[in-house]
């Protein structure tokens, strides 16, 4: 017989389920409850398994969950969202949010029980995800800033408290174009079509994406103008073939007079060229030396992309399919056998060491705090001692973020990188028991040679000093979230041959500090593995020498400035000492795991606080 609270339970779910396919008008929908976050492909939704306490917040947390999905379910057209979404993956992250949020208030507006429900979970979100805490803008996602702007407008109702200091230090930066857009939502919502010509209008507002009119009527005109060259073709070709037939009908000799006539005015053309080379002598410098360009002034030197369109953030299950995948983990685990006892006596060691740490540790004898117990009875055999009380001493590794930035350039190929995926898939096995998350990314380039974004620069003229000239691939293996089982197969793409290609590591340092500084730890560390200075041939080719060194300093220096990570590199085979203020240099890859767990076994022992104070007292200024 099942018990009061497990009869609860199901009974909500079969409530659930049966509210999620009448709100949709399908009564085929299939509802499923699994751990992890809300769903739907297709006509299956999955919401988050309820606990047996199901508490009242839980319940109104998974009620604002199901009715977001029924109204999806309800408002939404897959074709005409494909049809107007954008290509570029920022763009289309927001292009799917204001969707999301369009389906939400149009179930709001007609079904006030619906709105009081997605109101509550929306509040709920802003304030999981530590809106509250945050003082820059930078700190919250341009996508979330977007999607809460236009909730505001969609529903006419303030941004819930948590994310309204936040979200209010954007508007003042966006374009008037964007917030005049934002505005227009509201009254083009129940028209999905409309609505989205609209936020492809916001987008191209945000230089994320080509406003849908536009790009309609510029592909009208190429057809047009495919049509006329086509004209054109097949007029030409007639007129070649009648040509080719009248000149074999000329006599040879006929040939041979034009032949000479048409040589001579070319020799005099040569001759002319060769005398005005001889009297530009003085200007021109003799033989294929090349002509000097002039000093770069602070602007162009400044750095920036010249194009972030083919940039990707990508998971790495999305790169290769769940096969290789497999293989490649299984040749990582063959290839490490005698490495991994090694390295994870080294991980035990610093488990144990943070397990010390975490053992409960208190303070008495105090003026406030926990009442002391224990020392209830000198206050009864005296009444003259007053109250103790105790608090417990904080932990310096409790409420801790690990980032590891893995450098995925082709210098790396074979043992570095081979080493640095089972070193960051141990370490992350270790935290993670001790309750310290992990994300583990890395970073490259799409193509070799700078790939579309060079061949965009070429048809475009080649502009002078065009700044990174490559397109960017920014790779998720473990999100922080994520848990370790899930990702430890991720790891294995690092052996995938073709992958590891240039590395620009201030732009990748960059996507590294935006991902850690949103998360809601108070703790944040990022550990970059790196073995040299950032390399890209297509944008040194065509920029000054250290164009890609200076950028790196520069986002070291601002991250050091603002103190708000803590930043640790460990370089392979080559100095990094020289950009990074606490850094390590390793000569074999073989010292990359025992490296990694002493670098945080350090930074774990050691006070924050009082490391960062002292830090700043030492730290030498960066010359770039």
């Amino acid at each position: 017989m099942a018990s009061p609270e497990t009869a609860r339970v199901e009974e909500f779910r079969r409530a659930t389920a049966s509210v999620v396919r009448a709100l949709a008008h399908r009564p085929d929908v299939e509802v499923s409850f699994a751990p992890g976050a809300a769903g739907v492909a297709g006509k299956r939704a999955r919401l988050p398994a309820p606990s047996r306490a199901l508490s009242p917040s839980e319940i109104a947390r998974l009620r604002g969950a199901a009715d977001a999905i029924a109204l999806r379910l309800a408002h939404h057209d897959e074709a005409t969202h494909a049809r107007l979404a954008p290509a570029r993956r920022e763009a289309r992250e927001i292009f799917d949010l204001l969707e999301q949020a369009r389906c939400e208030e149009l179930g709001a507006r007609a079904l006030p029980g619906v709105a009081a429900n997605l109101r509550a979970r929306l509040a709920e979100q802003c304030e999981a995800e530590g809106y509250d805490r945050m003082v820059r803008k930078e700190q919250l996602p341009l996508a979330r800033a977007i999607e809460l702007l236009a909730r505001e407008a969609l529903s006419g109702q303030p941004i819930p408290e948590p994310a309204r200091r936040i979200v209010e230090l954007w508007r003042p930066h966006l374009p008037k174009s964007a917030l005049s857009a934002i505005a227009q939502l509201s009254t083009c919502a129940p028209d999905q079509d409309a609505f989205a010509r609209v936020s492809r209008r916001l987008l191209s507002a945000l230089d994320l994406a080509e406003d849908i009119a536009e790009a309609e009527d510029k592909n009208q005109a190429e057809d047009e103008e495919d049509e006329s060259e086509k004209e054109g073709d097949q007029q030409d070709e007639e007129q070649r073939s009648a040509g080719a037939a009248e000149a074999e009908a000329l006599p040879a000799a006929r040939e041979e007079e034009e032949s000479e006539d048409e040589a001579q005015p070319i020799e005099a053309a040569d001759q002319r060229e060769d005398d005005g080379s001889a009297s530009d002598g003085d200007e021109r410098p003799a033989g294929p030396q090349a002509r000097r360009d002039p000093p770069v002034d602070a602007e162009e030197s400044r750095y920036r992309a010249f194009t972030r369109q083919f940039d990707e953030e990508v998971d790495a299950s999305d790169l290769c399919d769940p096969d290789e995948l497999a293989r490649l983990r299984a040749q990582l685990d063959l290839q490490l056998q005698h490495l991994q006892g090694v390295v994870t006596k080294l991980a035990n060691r610093l488990q144990r060491r943070l397990m010390a740490q975490q053992q409960r540790s208190w303070e008495f004898d105090l003026e406030e705090g926990l009442l002391d117990v224990s020392r209830l009875a000198r206050v009864v055999a005296n009444p003259m001692h007053s109250l103790s009380y105790k608090r417990e001493r904080d932990t310096a590794f409790r409420d801790t973020v690990v980032t590891l930035l893995i450098d995925n350039s082709g210098s790396m190929r074979g043992r570095p990188i081979t080493v640095a995926a089972m070193s960051a898939d141990i370490l992350a096995r270790t935290l993670e028991r001790c309750g310290v998350k992990v994300e583990i990314l890395g970073f490259t380039t799409r193509a070799w040679k700078g790939g579309q974004s060079r061949e965009r620069w070429v048809q475009e003229g080649k502009k002078r000093n065009p700044g990174r000239l490559n397109d960017l691939r920014h790779i998720v293996y473990k999100a922080a979230d994520a848990p370790w089982r899930r990702a430890r197969r991720n790891l294995g793409l690092m052996l995938r041959e073709g992958l590891l290609k240039e590395n620009i590591d201030g732009e990748a340092l960059e996507w590294a500090y935006r991902r850690l500084i949103v998360r809601p730890e108070h703790r944040k560390i990022l550990m970059v593995i790196s073995d040299g200075a950032p390399v890209d041939d297509s944008t040194l080719s065509v920029n000054p020498g250290n164009y890609l060194e200076r950028h790196l300093r520069d986002v070291i220096r601002r991250v050091d400035r603002e103190g708000l990570i803590e930043v640790v590199a460990i370089g392979i085979g080559h100095d990094v000492t020289r950009y990074y203020r606490r850094a390590v240099t390793i000569t074999d890859a073989e010292e990359l795991g025992g490296t990694m767990m002493k670098q945080l076994a350090d930074l774990f022992d050691d006070d924050p606080a009082r490391a960062w104070q002292r830090a700043a007292s030492e730290r030498a200024p960066l010359v770039a």
